[in-house]
């Protein structure tokens, strides 16, 4: 199994920023999908979470997150929001392909930095998805990076089509012959 890179990490934020930007100019106020956030709270929550990992990887704290947080402007317009998702998925792109691959740092657990890449492509693929909702687009996360997220933080996950799975896996979709999952926890940290 290949890890997850920064190439990953990359390419999730372009797809997101492929599928999103054309709606720029739409109400971003609304509902995430299923999610009480706006489109606009989810897509800064997603450059808060890659930033906060980008830290984690560069720092490598053992007992919890570093303190500190990210604050996307009140102000900032969804456009200039996804410029923000698409730096801090750079940020982290460029501390996971910089550390090695021993590196350890605290996500409930140790976890390298392959994981903190897999988590950053998951939280990007998911909230487009949710963004993608709220916004009455259709739209599901790519085969490769989905199947990448599986095998990395849900290696539980059953067989099927990749994307389905990991809707599927996280509560956000069905899939023929199973229960609808309301809770999930991935699993980032390693040995």
């Amino acid at each position: 199994m290949s890890p997850v890179t920064g190439v990953d990490l990359c390419e999730a934020a372009d797809e997101m920023t492929r599928v999103l930007h054309p709606h720029r100019e739409r109400d971003w106020s609304v509902p995430a999908g299923t999610l009480t956030w706006s489109c606009w709270t989810t897509a800064a929550h997603v450059a808060h979470d890659l930033l906060a990992y980008a830290g984690q990887v560069t720092g490598r704290p053992d007992d919890g997150y570093l303190p500190y947080d990210l604050r996307v402007s009140p102000d900032a317009s969804p456009a200039q929001t996804l410029t923000v998702v698409r730096a801090c998925a750079g940020l982290l792109a460029a501390a996971v392909d910089a550390a090695p691959p021993d590196a350890r740092a605290w996500h409930f657990g140790p976890c390298d930095p392959a994981g903190f890449a897999a988590m950053g492509v998951a939280e990007t693929l998911l909230h487009t998805y949710d963004i993608a909702l709220g916004l009455d687009l259709r739209w599901r996360p790519p085969q490769r990076l989905s199947a990448l997220v599986l095998r990395r933080l849900f290696p539980d996950a059953p067989a099927g089509p990749a994307p389905e799975v990991l809707l599927w896996m996280t509560g956000r979709a069905e899939l023929p012959g199973r229960e609808r999952r309301t809770s999930w926890v991935w699993r980032a940290a390693v040995n």
